[in-house]
């Protein structure tokens, strides 16, 4: 199992955990997705979580390695598609990131409307242009639209990995907290946003966010790294 799900008193927990480094592969991504589905059903809020040291370490970069050219673009498009989901959700959605985030990872982040990190020594941001790879168009208006414009050309260009508690002024999480408090920080945030998990925070998230969805949504089937 690579990602599982549990509802209660409407927030929807949903954990990655495939007992590595969370890559995220077609296995992960179909089954974040499965969790997605059922928390939409049963739940007010959604916290996004992964395992111990781990949030996601970005792209299954072995299986890029291999695989043909239209499953790597099947790959970066449902990664794009995941982090479009969790920007657009109906849902509130608290982001709890348990360690390193990175890549694909850091753009899950971005799609969350609370992030919340684990104080440690944890690497997050966008390595693709150390890996020599040009980013896909939600991994350049993402950014463009979550992170302080004074570090773009740093995080972004230049492909810096922040600790977490550097992470906090670059854009890429709202707070750091120490491991043991994580999930209690993220309850918290969840069970005060649940309390306005209506229509209106659905319409005006998006009102805010209608011009990098537009951005994004033309390029999304194209995406290739």
């Amino acid at each position: 199992m690579t990602a599982t799900v549990k509802t209660e008193n409407g927030i929807s927990i949903v954990t990655m955990d495939d007992g590595k480094a969370n890559a995220i592969s077609l296995t992960m991504l179909e089954a974040v997705n499965a969790c997605l589905d059922e928390a939409e059903k049963d739940g007010e809020v959604l916290v996004l979580t992964g395992r111990p040291d781990r949030f996601s370490a970005g792209f299954d970069l072995k299986f890029m390695a291999s695989a043909s050219g239209e499953d790597v673009r099947r790959m970066v498009v449902g990664g794009g598609k995941l982090a479009m989901r969790l920007f657009t959700s109906k849902m509130p959605v608290v982001i709890a990131s348990t360690g390193h985030s990175i890549a694909m990872g850091a753009f899950l982040l971005l799609g969350g409307d609370t992030r919340i990190g684990t104080r440690g020594a944890y690497k997050i941001g966008a390595n693709e242009t150390i890996n020599n790879m040009t980013l896909p168009g939600f991994g350049v208006e993402l950014p463009r639209a979550r992170l302080n414009p004074l570090y773009l050309t740093e995080a972004i260009v230049q492909a810096r990995l922040y600790s977490p508690d550097e992470a906090v002024p670059v854009g890429w999480l709202d707070r750091v907290v120490e491991a043991g408090e994580l999930m209690d920080a993220a309850m918290e945030v969840a069970t005060g946003l649940k309390a306005i998990a209506n229509r209106s925070y659905h319409r005006n998230k998006m009102l805010i966010r209608q011009p990098t969805i537009d951005a994004i949504m033309p390029t999304l089937e194209v995406s290739t790294l």
